[in-house]
């Protein structure tokens, strides 16, 4: 039988605990497990390379995402560290330009150090991205919504081009969650997640998942997991199931929330520009203000937390040039799109008129300021 998305939260990877009956896949607290004979198992044999709490998380992010193999990481970086993983030098990567400070720090600090290269457009035109492959192209790596500008790209149109060319299409879906979109479905070949943001949407686990429907690559993915050992215990584990059984509730409320908070935005007179494609529960803005102005802005918020990540219930805040994207250069950033005085917001699950009036006390603030400036 084909379950719908609620159900498949709650139940896929979830069977309940055989010998006590428990409803909640237990924490199997353990980093070895008994062997019938030397290298025959049970189905266990040591955690690093399968355990039965993380098996669970496992078949239930595949599940989510429409797929056949999910293998879950430790935190989104060393999620996308195990995709990177299948380049060899002399590789080529085309990529979005708009994307997460931390992808684009592991590809232009780390694996471009192995003689991989990597190109950046803008994938919002899928003919740009077309144009940017090569014979040595290996991915295609895309980040939609983006961040922090949340742009959008059409993955189908992308995936295609790039299927053409034998290239593999990677898509990292934080922002939109399998709750909003999933990227398999129109083509993609492999899907990336923090899950330490909406999936867990707690703050209180780190995680990351790669998904994918392709035996060979899963194949591949799942040695360099279990080579690497960059695994989450169990714990974390626990924990990003418990959150998923709420992701859609959350998903929904959280987008209806920033859909008001975009729209009181945009008529604000000290709010310079707002970036939001219409869905999801990630609102960027600009002041219209310098730096200072804007610093101070960050400090007047009372319900807002300044933090770094996202998706959690609780409404988070950062200042993309100094905290998630401090590590792209300043010329870098500029050419994209992310001003010095850009703000992201994460919207949790306070009441939206209670976060909008403490935007509003922070923007009246800020207006004052310029005006005896």
């Amino acid at each position: 039988m084909s379950y719908r998305f609620e159900t498949l939260a709650i139940h896929a990877g979830h069977n309940d605990d055989d010998p006590t009956g428990a409803v909640t896949t237990p924490v199997y607290q353990s980093s070895t497990f008994r062997q019938q004979e030397p290298g025959v198992t049970s189905g266990f044999g040591y955690a690093r390379t399968d355990h039965p709490t993380r098996r669970a998380l496992e078949e239930n992010l595949a599940a989510l995402e429409g797929a056949r193999y999910g293998l879950a990481f430790a935190s989104g970086m060393a999620a996308i560290h195990n995709v990177l993983s299948i380049l060899r030098s002399g590789d080529h990567v085309v990529s979005t330009q708009d994307l997460y400070g931390g992808a684009w720090r592991i590809f232009t600090k780390y694996f471009a150090k192995f003689g991989i290269e990597f190109t950046f457009v803008d994938a919002g035109d899928a003919n740009a991205a077309g144009e940017a492959l090569r014979p040595e192209t290996k991915l295609l790596w895309l980040e939609t919504p983006s961040n922090p500008l949340l742009k959008l790209t059409d993955i189908a149109a992308c995936a295609a081009l790039a299927k053409r060319r034998g290239v593999v299409t990677v898509v990292d879906n934080t922002f939109a969650t399998p709750v909003l979109q999933q990227p398999l479905a129109l083509g993609a070949d492999i899907v990336v997640l923090s899950t330490t943001k909406f999936i867990n949407g707690h703050s209180d686990a780190l995680g990351g998942a790669v998904i994918t429907n392709d035996e060979a690559l899963f194949a591949e993915l799942k040695f360099f997991q279990n080579a690497v050992g960059a695994v989450p215990g169990p714990q974390d584990c626990f924990l990003i199931q418990r959150g998923i059984r709420t992701l859609a509730l959350r998903v929904e409320r959280q987008s209806a929330s920033a859909e008001r908070v975009a729209r009181y935005l945009r008529q604000h007179e000290a709010v310079a520009r707002v970036h939001y494609p219409g869905f999801g529960a990630i609102v960027s803005f600009e002041l219209d203000a310098d730096v200072e102005t804007t610093r101070e802005f960050t400090k007047s918020l009372k319900l807002w937390t300044l933090a770094e990540s996202l998706g959690s219930v609780k409404s988070l805040f950062c200042h993309p040039p100094t905290m998630t994207h401090a590590s792209v250069e300043p010329e870098v950033r500029r050419r994209v799109g992310i001003a010095d005085g850009l703000l992201r917001l994460s919207i949790g699950l306070e009441h939206v008129d209670d976060l909008i009036d403490d935007l509003e006390q922070g923007l009246a603030s800020v207006t004052l300021e310029e005006k005896s400036a």
